[in-house]
């Protein structure tokens, strides 16, 4: 889909990407992460050519970004951005609607278009369709930034901080929905943050950068089992690499068939070891009762069981 081959790019002296090597599958949702100055901004805005490389080659659908028109590729191309950027006195439907007006679709699929997209981001659309920007909150403002980047149904997202400016409980909110949507919609996601949790919640892919070079590319997993340098173990966190560890290993292998005692406190089949541990600790207990989506009881959970299985991390 997308593939960096030795690409560099520089402001001046400053070497932003030296000889940069990536390739992003189809359906991938990667996330380029890094301190400040490592790269990442600028190895987003080159794949759109908001920037152009020095040296290398990027190539997009087998084909070098260079040989497309400018226009065209960005339209193929969904782009958001922390700052949302919506214009103002433009209704939440013809902001969406921008890159669908351009291309010159029909008012009627153009007003399809918007429907959907609004349905899917948890929006009423006969009730959000005509407001303002400034009617909405900011994780609406949002939620319409990404939806406009989707409207003309483009093969590749391109995210750059998008829930920087959110509070901590929207911007968990906009995380799981944009999981939900990548999900339902398989495109492919490059999106940069500087939050290692963000990261380690949304990838199928972390790329780490530092000093315009990449330290380790991988899953979550990969990054917190094996760290591949001093650098990587510090960046993800290696005071609290045991909790983060928790957090992306599942309950359901830890299961027990047999019943928890009478009264002890539910959990979802699907919760993650750490949310365990904190409901153990929560409820001041040593077992749940373990349930499906339905409230069927599946079994129990020891936290003897998880400690034991946490030794291995």
């Amino acid at each position: 889909m997308i593939e960096f081959q030795n690409i560099s790019k520089s402001y001046g002296d400053t070497l932003a990407l030296d000889r940069l090597n990536l390739h992003i599958a189809p359906g991938e949702l990667v996330v380029l992460i890094g301190p400040s100055g490592s790269g990442k901004s600028t190895a987003l805005k080159l794949i759109n050519r908001m920037l152009e490389h020095d040296s290398g080659r990027i190539l997009f659908d087998n084909q070098e970004i260079s040989s497309f028109d400018v226009r065209d590729l960005r339209r193929r191309m969904g782009y958001a951005i922390q700052s949302v950027g919506l214009f103002p006195h433009w209704t939440v439907a013809r902001n969406i609607a921008t890159v669908p007006h351009l291309l010159r679709w029909s008012p009627e699929r153009m007003a399809q278009r918007v429907t959907e997209l609004l349905t899917l981001f948890g929006m009423e659309p006969d009730f959000f369709r005509h407001r303002y920007p400034h009617q909405l909150s900011g994780g609406q403002q949002q939620r319409v930034g990404v939806a406009r980047a989707l409207a003309a149904d483009p093969a590749v997202l391109l995210m750059d901080e998008p829930f920087g400016a959110l509070d901590p409980v929207t911007r968990a909110v906009l995380q799981l929905e944009l999981k939900r949507i990548h999900q339902a919609s398989g495109k492919t996601i490059v999106l940069v943050t500087h939050d290692i949790d963000e990261a380690l919640r949304l990838a199928n892919k972390i790329v780490l950068l530092h000093r315009g070079r990449i330290e380790q590319v991988g899953s979550a997993l990969d990054l917190l089992s094996h760290p591949a340098s001093s650098f990587v173990l510090n960046f993800v966190g290696r005071t609290d690499l045991g909790i983060k560890l928790l957090s992306l290993r599942p309950v359901a292998p830890l299961i027990r068939h047999s019943p928890a005692p009478a009264g002890a406190p539910a959990l979802i089949h699907s919760a993650s070891q750490r949310e365990a541990v904190a409901s153990l600790a929560a409820h001041g207990v040593s077992v749940l009762t373990v349930v499906n989506e339905e409230g069927a009881v599946l079994g129990s959970l020891h936290a003897a069981d998880i400690f034991d299985a946490a030794r291995t991390l």
